[in-house]
């Protein structure tokens, strides 16, 4: 089955990620870069996203589209990543978005 583990940032986590010496933030990405190691026969793909404020988003259904900066929702909490798994079963998903060494939410979602 496949999953999507959507890596979701809050604004808290990312003031603690800025305030890190040079060293702590490395030890810290050196973890995160473990985790897909250690993982790397289920992610069949993953990709970081560009920080929220470069986000446009199309808003549909009420006429024409319209086109906005900025996120698709108003909130502290923004998905900053995500990995795509091929695994068996949900189980499996939760194991290892579990271990997940950086943001502190992790959604999993079904994917087709």
């Amino acid at each position: 089955m496949k999953y999507v583990l959507m890596f979701i940032e809050t604004e808290e986590f990312a003031q603690q990620l800025e305030a890190m010496g040079e060293l702590e933030r490395e030890t810290a990405y050196a973890a995160v870069t473990q985790w897909f190691a250690d993982h790397g026969d289920k992610i069949t793909h993953h990709t970081h996203l560009a920080p929220v404020h470069t986000a446009t988003t199309v808003r549909l259904g009420q006429g024409e589209p319209i086109a906005t900066d900025g996120p698709f929702v108003e909130g502290k909490e923004v998905v900053s990543g995500f990995a795509e798994l091929e695994v068996a079963d949900l189980d499996e998903a939760l194991r290892i978005a579990r271990s997940w060494p950086a943001c502190p939410i992790v959604e999993i979602r079904p994917a087709s």
